[in-house]
């Protein structure tokens, strides 16, 4: 995905609270957690609760994002919380290598669960 933003391409993500986690619930809430808590919007690194939010900064990790041509690619970025009424009734793309059914294990949760065990209100 990553390289599709950077070739030029727009990228929308719909229903990112659905987006997978692998690891164990209980590691994965635990270190989100000591990120969140680690800063503040006035002090420090801020790290969102909402799905949408650490899903866009997380792919923001993946991105030259201090160029401009990352600042570019980010732009073109959009990432929603379930489907937005323009994007109804319009076939989405759901990519096979991103499917639960590739993890080797059973441990995984998803975004939008972490989330709530946050505090986020979506």
């Amino acid at each position: 995905m990553a390289k599709k933003l950077l070739e030029g391409d727009e990228v929308m993500i719909i229903n990112a609270e659905k987006a997978i986690l692998s690891g164990a619930k209980a590691t994965t809430f635990r270190e989100y957690q000591e990120a969140y808590v680690r800063g503040s919007k006035e002090h420090g690194p801020y790290f969102p609760k909402r799905p949408d939010a650490i899903l866009k900064r997380t792919i923001r990790g993946m991105l030259p994002d201090k160029t401009q041509r990352g600042k570019d690619a980010m732009a073109r970025l959009r990432v929603y919380i379930g489907t937005p009424f323009e994007f109804d009734g319009q076939p989405a793309v759901t990519l096979e290598q991103a499917s639960v059914n590739r993890l080797s294990s059973y441990k995984y949760m998803q975004l939008g669960e972490l989330s709530k065990l946050l505090g986020a209100k979506f």
